[in-house]
């Protein structure tokens, strides 16, 4: 693998997490739920209340990858733990390491701010990300289902209305 390095995300890199974002859902088949801006993610990043946080890996100067995160909290297990929204890696360029390292960059992270868990969801149609977590010993929480509402489902909730998607 070429010289790398895993670093925080800044403010000027916000263009580029946007377009690894975009490739991102490219690559899921999800453009089409694109919404972000680049004025909304550098608030949700860098904003009076941090949203989420990124680290981005680098080689020979170009964002290869990154990961993207925020803190939750389990009631069961007492402490925070971090949710990993997005972890990517150019097509191009997998199987170099870079994968290994965003996760090891962000269980450094955990580990430091005392999580007790580290957690993120797959596509189910995605084996290749879903054989790589398991490589480093992830466990598949087969038992839950997620679940999700949407803006518009939010409103009718919080307005007392029922109704389905």
């Amino acid at each position: 693998m070429a010289e790398y390095t895993i670093r925080a995300a800044r403010r000027e890199d916000v263009p580029t997490v946007l377009a690894l974002v975009r490739e991102l859902a490219t690559y899921e088949r999800l453009e089409h739920e694109i919404k972000v801006t680049a004025a909304g993610l550098e608030a949700a990043m860098f904003g009076e209340r941090r949203y989420i946080e990124a680290v981005i890996a680098e080689a020979a100067g170009e964002a290869v990858g990154y990961a993207s995160y925020f803190h939750n909290f389990s009631t069961f297990v007492g402490k925070p733990g971090l949710w990993v929204e997005d972890i990517f890696v150019r097509p191009g360029l997998r199987g170099r390491g870079y994968g290994r390292a965003l996760f090891q960059a962000l269980a450094k992270i955990a580990e430091e701010r005392g999580c007790g868990r580290l957690e993120w969801s797959a596509l189910d149609w995605n084996e290749a990300a879903i054989g790589f977590y398991l490589e480093f010993g992830a466990r598949k929480m087969d038992e839950w289902t997620m679940f999700r509402l949407d803006e518009n489902a939010i409103s009718r909730l919080a307005r007392g209305s029922q109704g389905g998607a």
